[in-house]
């Protein structure tokens, strides 16, 4: 801090060094997009059985190690990236047919309480 004669004292800050943004920063601004876009393919593929469920786990145990063990931890911008799209996007996929199975029982649920709702209405009625 240095003061004037004023006895204003002013700051200095030092100055930010930028990291150049080659691919990677290009790659870093849409790796959830890309992440996103390979489950909701890779989740229609489980579901319609043309992935199996044992290979979806075994892809997902897989990325989640690649990030963990190599990509966090890499100098590289583009590996570290590339390794967490491959991961978030396969753990998105394990839970799609988690999802699936969640919302085929409320429909089950709704369709009985529905049908509950109609046996009472056509059972009350007494002409």
């Amino acid at each position: 801090m240095a003061g004037d004669a004023s006895g204003r004292v002013e700051a200095r800050v030092p100055a930010v060094i930028e990291h150049r943004r080659g691919r990677s920063g290009r790659l870093r601004r849409r790796r959830l997009t890309i992440a996103l876009v390979l489950a909701v393919v890779q989740g229609f593929l489980v579901l319609l059985g043309v992935l199996p469920w044992w290979g979806v786990l075994l892809l997902a145990a897989l990325g989640l190690a690649l990030y963990v063990g190599v990509g966090r931890e890499s100098s590289s911008g583009d590996l570290r990236d590339t390794t967490w799209i491959l991961a978030v996007s396969q753990l998105v996929v394990v839970l799609v047919p988690v999802l699936a199975v969640l919302v085929s029982a409320l429909a089950v649920a709704a369709l009985l309480l529905l049908a509950a709702v109609a046996l009472v209405a056509v059972l009350r009625d007494r002409r």
